[in-house]
C-alpha cells in the first residue's frame, strides 16, 4: 500500500503538503454526515435526501426514528490536521441498497474511520468487514448518543471482533475537537502501523 509519505522517515520540506484520502464509514445512522459536517474546514458536499415512506421498507428506522434525512452518494469535505497534512474526508452512505457505492469511494483511501453506534453494534458489522475485505487500515469510533450506554471499550472489541492493535475511541460527532481528535488517532494508527511494516524481522 502507498503510505504516500508516512514510509519515508523524516520531516517533508517546507512547502510539501501530503494529501491524504480518508473514509469516514459506518452504519445507517451512525453520524457520519455529522462527523464531516463538524470538523471539515470547508462547507461540506453532502448528498442527503430526505426520507420518505416508499423507503420505511427497506431504511429500517430501529434505534434512529428521529432520523429524517439520508445520503444517497457520498459527504465531502478536508482539513488541515497541521502545516504539512489535508485530509480529504469521503463518508460514505450506511444504507446497504447504497452499498455498491463503495467500491469506487475506497479507491485510492490510505484509511477510514469506522463510526459505531453502541445500541445498534449490528449495523456497522458490514462497514467492518468492508475494511478487512479492502485491506484498508480503520480505526474505531464510538460516537455517543444521549441514550448510548457506556460499555467497557474491551467488551466492545469483543463484540465487534477488533484485535487488539485496532484502535477503539469514543466521541461525540457533533463536536470539532473530538471529530479531529479521532482523525489524529487515525494518523498515528498509520504511522505505527508504517514504522512496525519497516521492522528487521
Amino acid at each position: 500500500m502507498d503510505l504516500k509519505g508516512f514510509d519515508r522517515p523524516g520531516s517533508p520540506t517546507a512547502g510539501d503538503t501530503r494529501s491524504v484520502k480518508v473514509m469516514i464509514a459506518g452504519g445507517f445512522g451512525t453520524g457520519k454526515t455529522t462527523m464531516v459536517r463538524s470538523v471539515s474546514d470547508i462547507k461540506p458536499l453532502t448528498t442527503e435526501e430526505t426520507l420518505t415512506q416508499a423507503s420505511a421498507d427497506v431504511d429500517h428506522l430501529i434505534g434512529v426514528a428521529d432520523k429524517t434525512q439520508t445520503t444517497v452518494s457520498l459527504d465531502f469535505g478536508k482539513i488541515s490536521l497541521n502545516d504539512t497534512l489535508m485530509l480529504y474526508l469521503f463518508g460514505t452512505p450506511g444504507q446497504e441498497r447504497f452499498w455498491f457505492l463503495w467500491n469506487g469511494l475506497f479507491k485510492g483511501a490510505l484509511g477510514a474511520v469506522v463510526l459505531v453506534d453502541t445500541r445498534r453494534l449490528a449495523s456497522s458489522f458490514r462497514a467492518i468487514e468492508e475494511m478487512e475485505r479492502q485491506k484498508v487500515p480503520f480505526v474505531i469510533a464510538l460516537n455517543v448518543f444521549p441514550d448510548s450506554r457506556d460499555y467497557p471499550v474491551e467488551e466492545i472489541r469483543d463484540a465487534l471482533d477488533i484485535p487488539p492493535h485496532t484502535p477503539v475511541v469514543t466521541f461525540d460527532a457533533r463536536d470539532r475537537t473530538a471529530s479531529r481528535d479521532v482523525l489524529v488517532t487515525l494518523i498515528r494508527h498509520l504511522k505505527d502501523r508504517s514504522a512496525a511494516a519497516l521492522e528487521p524481522r
